[in-house]
């Protein structure tokens, strides 16, 4: 799922931007004990092999994991999946395209996914893009990575044992960023098929769409809680290129803020058993380059509302860490993080606790 700053930045951007500062950071935390430890143990990587990989989600059971990652040999990020105690990763989109945003059904048979292989023009748009990369890597020069909202982009389920594919939207415009709902009956996503990206809701077979927000400005990266009653995304309607959290209710009626800062907060994902959301922020009110790291919320829910609570830092690595989710049991967390050897994307998982002190930093 894509952040949007100005211009929409992707994860190719938050590896140019904290390896640029890593250095930094790192010698001022070499004298400052990490907070990590106190809700992250046993931290391990679990992806290699990839250019680059991120945006992991869990399998219902917990034992797969299905992901974005640009192969060696491919331009753009393609979907896939892998058994999270080791296996090869097996290729889930068409191999071709811009892809992103998977998630499992709750069944864990099919794989929801966006893509954009039906582009007319596939093949100049891959030439093209190959073309930038080669010239990048003879010049050295990095050109700004902004996140494509590709017209062309549409959602996708796919059987994992027939290999059937299902195509469950249709409309001219960028279609993402989907996300089941707990029962599986429902899927929120991002589409700009207004000529605005906005949070829609359909049932799981793409049938009674509904649009739910329509401020200016970005809203995505949505994601239904556990009770089925809210969903979280982020927003750049206060100002544009600085992301908030809010959640809205399900039928589009209540919304509400949860963070208003100078910073970026992205990618927040609802806990599935206690009240706690946890998302990407980066603190835009001092000088220099943020440093993106975790962000652990507790809310309080009442019977139409969701009010914003005490906020713990979770990350303070010289790396990036973003794009942070729980597994189906609450018991271990994964996240996309640079914090590798080559400072490439790719993704960690930690078995995870929650904080027992006062929060250490309000944000």
């Amino acid at each position: 799922m894509p952040m949007r700053l100005q211009p929409i930045l992707s994860l190719a951007t938050l590896v140019l931007v904290c390896t640029a500062t890593s250095l930094v950071l790192a010698q001022e935390q070499a004298s400052t004990p990490s907070i990590e430890s106190n809700t992250l143990s046993n931290v391990r990587q679990v992806t290699s092999g990839m250019v680059k990989a991120g945006e992991g989600y869990f399998s219902p059971d917990g034992k797969r994991i299905v992901y974005q990652a640009v192969p060696p040999q491919y331009p753009f990020y393609q979907i896939y999946t892998q058994p999270l105690a080791g296996g090869e990763p097996e290729l889930v989109s068409t191999g071709r395209g811009r892809t992103t945003c998977a998630y499992f059904t709750v069944d864990g048979k099919n794989i929801l996914f966006s893509s954009s292989h039906s582009d007319p023009n596939m093949k100049q748009t891959e030439d093209e893009e190959i073309a930038k990369q080669e010239e990048e890597r003879r010049t050295g020069q990095r050109r700004r990575y902004s996140w494509d909202f590709d017209p062309y982009t549409d959602i996708y389920l796919k059987d994992m044992k027939s290999g059937e594919l299902t195509r469950l939207t249709t409309a001219q415009g960028y279609d993402a960023e989907g996300a089941f709902s707990y029962d599986g009956k429902k899927i929120a996503f991002c589409s700009d098929r207004d000529g605005d990206p906005d949070l829609y809701i359909m049932d799981a077979d793409g049938s009674n769409l509904k649009q739910l927000t329509d401020a200016k400005g970005y809203d995505g990266g949505p994601f239904i809680s556990p009770n089925g009653k809210w969903i979280v995304f982020r927003s750049d309607r206060k100002e544009e290129g600085f992301l908030q959290i809010y959640v809205i209710s399900v039928d589009g009626e209540k919304e509400f803020a949860l963070t208003d800062n100078v910073g970026v907060n992205w990618a927040p994902y609802w806990h599935p058993t206690k009240p706690y959301i946890i998302w990407a922020g980066a603190d835009h009110s001092k000088p220099g380059r943020p440093n993106y790291d975790l962000w652990l919320m507790k809310y309080e829910e009442t019977e139409d509302a969701i009010k914003p609570g005490p906020i713990w830092r979770i990350t303070d690595s010289a790396a990036a860490d973003v794009l942070p989710v729980f597994s189906p049991d609450g018991k271990k967390l994964m996240w996309t993080s640079t914090r590798t050897d080559d400072h490439s994307s790719q993704l960690f998982i930690a078995d995870f606790l929650f904080p027992e002190d006062e929060p250490q930093e309000e944000k």
